[in-house]
């Protein structure tokens, strides 16, 4: 893909361009990476809206799902006339429509023990927007294994949390240790969950993603972002 832009992806990205700092470089860098957002519900429903919106050149969304009546609450990349419709391919649509300038690879399958190394190996950023433990350590395992980037987000009820690993920095067994037995920890099937609280944190991954292939701003690296919609505080936890 050429990192020119064309006079319409100027105008679309001078927002952008306008910044101090990201220029029309950063918005060069957005052209040509790559990133897989894993996951395309609530998490990476946001996350993917704003990854398009910014102009990620290549955009990959990783889930084997189908869109259910449930979903609609949170998952704002999905509507009503999606029901039972694949995930990746309701989302891929409104992705296309908001920005046809970037591609947007449709992967229609879990990610597994099985597939995990050749498909995070593609991309320059990895999202994790699942809802499964087995899903996040593999993502963790397979990233650090590889040397991969990536934005961690969790949320249950009306709270979530956030950070960022790359080579070198703390992961998810750094900071949560072992992966806790099956059946030990909730899930937002269970417990429910604050769509909002999606929203937020799909969105600050979007941005991590962004800062990540620009080169500006500071990852959040070695620090865990708590969030609490109830009270909209934000705590720093160092690592």
């Amino acid at each position: 893909m050429t990192t020119v832009l064309t006079g319409e992806e100027a105008l679309r990205y001078s927002r952008h361009i306008k910044l101090p700092g990201f220029g029309t470089e950063g918005q060069q860098r957005l052209k040509t990476a790559r990133v897989l957002v894993i996951g395309v519900g609530g998490l990476g429903s946001s996350a993917a809206l704003y990854l398009a919106a910014a102009g990620v050149g290549t955009i990959a969304l990783m889930d084997g799902d189908k869109v259910s009546l449930s979903n609609l609450q949170r998952q704002i990349l999905h509507a009503t006339p999606d029901l039972n419709r694949g995930k990746t391919l309701s989302a891929s649509e409104k992705l296309q429509a908001l920005n046809p300038h970037i591609c947007i690879e449709t992967i229609e399958e879990m990610l597994s023990p099985a597939n995990a190394q050749q498909t995070i190996a593609a991309y320059d950023f990895i999202i994790d927007a699942t809802d499964s433990l087995d899903a996040k350590y593999l993502i963790n395992d397979t990233c650090v294994a590889l040397g991969k980037p990536y934005s961690h987000a969790a949320l249950l009820q009306y709270e979530g949390h956030l950070f960022t690993y790359v080579p070198g920095a703390a992961d998810l067994r750094a900071i949560f240790g072992a992966q806790p037995p099956d059946g030990t920890v909730q899930t937002c099937s269970q417990a429910g969950v604050l769509g909002a609280v999606a929203g937020v944190l799909g969105a600050l991954q979007a941005a991590e993603a962004i800062k990540h292939i620009t080169g500006i701003g500071q990852l959040f690296t070695n620090r865990m972002l708590t969030f609490d919609a109830l009270t909209l505080e934000f705590r720093e936890i160092e690592i």
